[in-house]
């Protein structure tokens, strides 16, 4: 990759830190969604003891990469997120890694195959983290800046997701504990 590729991908992803999420930081500040994606790898990065026989480098990978779509279509919560929305996000974002220099197309085009299928342990956990770091987020975040729907969408969302491991059970069933004392205690 020529140092001008590298800067255009780095020029291109910059996009993520003005890319606003509808979730708000404890300080009622709106997170962007590089913001998201770099606490989701920290995420992955913490886990690695708990993980030890998966690929954490990949799983990190995963993280970093995951919402780069957003770049052209903006963060569009789970709950209002059509399929033509997804559609339109996979095209565009094939579109752009197809044109990238061949040796980061064929690592993304890799990740986000494998990310899409999970089929495998590291997307799997992936998919467990991207959904349970929005929930923490929310519990972070004032309860007056949630929609009405996020109320019992917190309780539960990402619960699928997490199945596969008993640590993460775990910890979503802690998050939901905390999502049903901040609910109480915020609206007394």
């Amino acid at each position: 990759m020529r140092p001008g590729e590298f800067l255009e991908i780095l020029h291109f992803a910059e996009k993520l830190k003005d890319t606003t999420r509808h979730c708000t930081t404890s300080g009622r500040r709106r997170e962007s969604v590089a913001e998201h994606c770099w606490r989701v790898s920290l995420m992955a990065m913490l886990l690695k003891n708990e993980f030890r026989a998966l690929d954490t480098d990949k799983v990190i990978r995963m993280c970093l990469i995951h919402d780069l779509g957003e770049c052209f279509t903006g963060d569009i919560p789970a709950f209002d997120k059509t399929n033509a929305d997804r559609d339109t996000e996979e095209k565009l974002l094939n579109k752009w890694v197809s044109g990238l220099p061949e040796e980061v197309s064929v690592e993304l085009s890799a990740l986000y195959d494998e990310m899409e299928r999970q089929e495998t342990a590291e997307a799997k956990l992936f998919k467990a983290l991207d959904k349970l770091e929005a929930v923490i987020q929310h519990n972070e975040s004032p309860l007056d800046t949630w929609s009405p729907i996020e109320l019992e969408l917190n309780k539960t969302y990402g619960s699928d997701t997490v199945a596969f491991s008993e640590w993460l059970t775990e910890l979503r069933e802690l998050l939901k504990y905390e999502t049903v004392e901040k609910i109480e205690r915020e609206k007394a």
